[in-house]
Order: C-alpha cells, then sequence, then structure tokens
C-alpha cells in the first residue's frame, strides 16, 4: 500500500483513534518524532541545546549505562538529577531499557520472547489485539500502514505478554504503552520494558475490577486536597471523582493525552522514579485547568469539568510548563508513602467491614432456616391433627354412642 493510501485510509478511520483529539490535516512529510498529522503533529522545529552541550550529557549518560549497577546501587540521586534534565535522544532507548529494568529481564529471559510467540496464545486476547492495532497512533510513520511492520510487530508484542501473564491476558490500555516504546526500541527489547511497567510500575492496575486504580484515585485527591485546595473543593462539589477524569492518565501513562516533547521527558523520570511522576503530573494538570477562578466558574457543573479535564490548555501540558511544576511540588518521598499506607489502610478497613456485614446476614440468614426447620415437625404435626377425623356423636335411645366415622 503507497504512503499517500495509507494516510487516506488513516484519515477514514481517525474517529476512531489516535490519542486525544484527531487533526483534520495530514501532510505527507513527518515531523520530527515520525507523525504525518493528529493531535501530536509538530511541524516547528525544537529549540536544542548547543551541540557542546549535548554531546557533554551524551557522554556522561554512555560512562553511566558502561557502570549502571554501580551508579543504581551507590549513586542514584545522580542518575534522577540526569533524568529530570531529559535524557538525550541518543541514548534514551538504552537508558529505558536499564531504567525499567527491561535489560535484566532480557538478560535472564534470552529465548523467552521467542517462545511466547510460538505460543497458540487465548483466541478471544488474540481477537481483541487486532481489533486494537489500527488505534494505536495511526498517524505515525510507523503504524500508518494497516498490517504494516509496525502493526505486526505490536500485535507480537501484545500477545507474549498475554501468553506469559495469563491471569491479565491483554488489558487494552497496554496497547498504546506498548506502541510507544516500539517506537524507541526493538520488539524483543520493547517486551520486556511493557512487562516490567505491567507488573512493577503499574502492578494490579490491568487487574479486573481496577482496585488498585480505584486506591490510587483515593491517593491523588488527597495529595490534591493539599497542593490545590480551591480545586479538590470544586471537584468535591460537582462530584467529580478521579476514575472519571484520570483512569486514562495512570491506565496508559499518559501517552494518550501529553504532546510528544512533554510525554518523553515524563518518562524519563518515570521509569527512574516510578508511579509518583504520574501523579505529580496529574497534580499539575489538574492546577493548571482548575486552578484560576474564572476556568472553575466557567466549569459550572459535572459534564463542564471533565469536558476541561479531558482537554487541558495546551500551554498546561507544554514541556516547561509541565516538568518545572512537577518539581516544584511541595510534595516529599514520605508524603507519597504516608497518603498510600492511609488509603491502603482504609480500604482494608471497608472490606473488613463489608465482610462482616455480609458474614452478620449470612449467620441471620441461615438462623432463620435453622428455626425453620426446627419448627418444621410441630407445625407439621398440627396440621395432622387438624386432617385426622373428629368423632361424630350418634343418639340411640337414651344412650349417647360415639361413632368415629372412616375415611
Amino acid at each position: 500500500m503507497s504512503l499517500q493510501k495509507s494516510i487516506k485510509s488513516t484519515g477514514d478511520r481517525g474517529d476512531q483513534a489516535d490519542n486525544t483529539s484527531i487533526c483534520s490535516s495530514v501532510t505527507t512529510q513527518p515531523d520530527r518524532h515520525g507523525f504525518f498529522g493528529g493531535a501530536q503533529y509538530s511541524p516547528e522545529p525544537k529549540r536544542t541545546l548547543s551541540p557542546s552541550t549535548i554531546l557533554k550529557r551524551e557522554q556522561k549518560w554512555l560512562r553511566m549505562l558502561n557502570n549502571w549497577e554501580a551508579f543504581m546501587s551507590k549513586n542514584y540521586r545522580k542518575v534522577r538529577e540526569r533524568c529530570r534534565k531529559g535524557i538525550p535522544a541518543s541514548v534514551r532507548p538504552k537508558a529505558w531499557l536499564y531504567l525499567c529494568g527491561g535489560q535484566l529481564l532480557l538478560e535472564k529471559h534470552p529465548h523467552e520472547y521467542e517462545e511466547l510467540l510460538r505460543a497458540p496464545g487465548d483466541p478471544k486476547c488474540m481477537d481483541d489485539i487486532r481489533k486494537d492495532l489500527h488505534r494505536q497512533f495511526p498517524y505515525h510513520e510507523m503504524f500508518i500502514r494497516e498490517e504494516g511492520l509496525g502493526q505486526q510487530e505490536l500485535f507480537s508484542v501484545l500477545k507474549a505478554y498475554s501468553v506469559l501473564n495469563p491471569k491479565v491476558g491483554y488489558f487494552q490500555a497496554q496497547a498504546p504503552v506498548a506502541a510507544f516504546l516500539l517506537m524507541h526500541m526493538p520488539a524483543v527489547q520493547a517486551f520486556w520494558c511493557l512487562v516490567s511497567i505491567s507488573d512493577k510500575y503499574l502492578s494490579g492496575y490491568y487487574n479486573p475490577g481496577l482496585e488498585v486504580l480505584q486506591r490510587d484515585g483515593d491517593i491523588l485527591q488527597a495529595l490534591l486536597r493539599r497542593t490545590a485546595p480551591a480545586v479538590h473543593r470544586h471537584l468535591a462539589r460537582h462530584k467529580v471523582e478521579p476514575v472519571l477524569y484520570a483512569t486514562e492518565w495512570f491506565l496508559c501513562a499518559l501517552t494518550r493525552t501529553l504532546p510528544w516533547d512533554s510525554l518523553l521527558r515524563v518518562w524519563d523520570c518515570f521509569l527512574c522514579e516510578g508511579v509518583k511522576v504520574l501523579f505529580k503530573a496529574a497534580l499539575v494538570i489538574l492546577a493548571g485547568t482548575l486552578g484560576d477562578a474564572g476556568a472553575r466558574k466557567r466549569a459550572a457543573g459535572l459534564c463542564e469539568t471533565l469536558q476541561l479535564l479531558r482537554h487541558p490548555p495546551p500551554d498546561v501540558l507544554a514541556e516547561r510548563y509541565l516538568l518545572t511544576r512537577m518539581q516544584r511540588l511541595p510534595l516529599s518521598e514520605d508524603d507519597f508513602e504516608l497518603e498510600h499506607q492511609r488509603q491502603t489502610a482504609r480500604r482494608r478497613a471497608l472490606r473488613d467491614r463489608d465482610r462482616d456485614r455480609r458474614y452478620v446476614e449470612m449467620e441471620t440468614s441461615r438462623r432463620a432456616v435453622r428455626d425453620a426447620a426446627a419448627a418444621a415437625p410441630a407445625a407439621l404435626r398440627k396440621r395432622l391433627q387438624a386432617r385426622a377425623p373428629r368423632p361424630r356423636p350418634q343418639v340411640r335411645g337414651r344412650q349417647c354412642t360415639v361413632v368415629v366415622s372412616s375415611q
């Protein structure tokens, strides 16, 4: 299929796909990230650092990657500092692989990816994966062709994970994460990064019931009460629960929310520092979107508020604004850990209370059944007595004889 035809067919199905909102304009020249159009298209060149600064950063990262275990065990703060400054594009794929632990998994299981691909896989998962392939970044040069190499590799990565972890199988939110990884590294590396992200960074997010996601929504609300109380009061007043606006942010690790330059920088920090980076980004987006009194006034109800949060102002999502304010949030490691413990304990108490309530209801029901069973013989005797023949008196002369009539 020619590129022009691919672009046209992508535009025809654009209403089903892309990340946030699809632009109608499509070009024949990709931007610096490989997009031909859509919400992620960035035709203007990015303001970069001087070549000498980029070279120095690349050399520092190469030295660090060559002594990775020593840096991570003895000088993690330096790794974190360099991630927050932004990983040079030339070393980003390798840095991500090392940061998330994908390299360790790959070394431990060098041939498992190929073995997983040879397995048949669950038919329902395979069908669900195929249905979602064309929805992942359809304007990117890697996925713009239907059944092209990019979509084939995306299918392979998602299939391999569903076979590796049949308890989860395939979860729809994994698709954009896997596609995002495939844009930066070979399929086998993308697979092991997806395994690490799904099982470690976003542990429990893809389990049925989404209980962990709901707990993290409660954590987000509690942190928002501290960092932006006016925004928290507005959301509480209109009953805007985190599950209504933050589900996609967390499940997809912001891959369907942020502009590309911002997303790359956030992921540099996310793979280094963990899921708390998603919380920080969410707090900045909430405060930037609803922090102004005029914005809260315009968002006069549930629907209006959700509309704003689903389409935050572009300047709030911009790289400089987002990263700067994330690092300035007055939240420490202990704050995140303490709130995590509080919300986990609160949910455990709620589960215990519900379990005790169900136990009482079950015991009450059992007691009623036992009482009914114990009363049954007495009731049965009464019914039999009621059906028994009654004596019928007959008078013969002056003597009264009781005659029992047979039935």
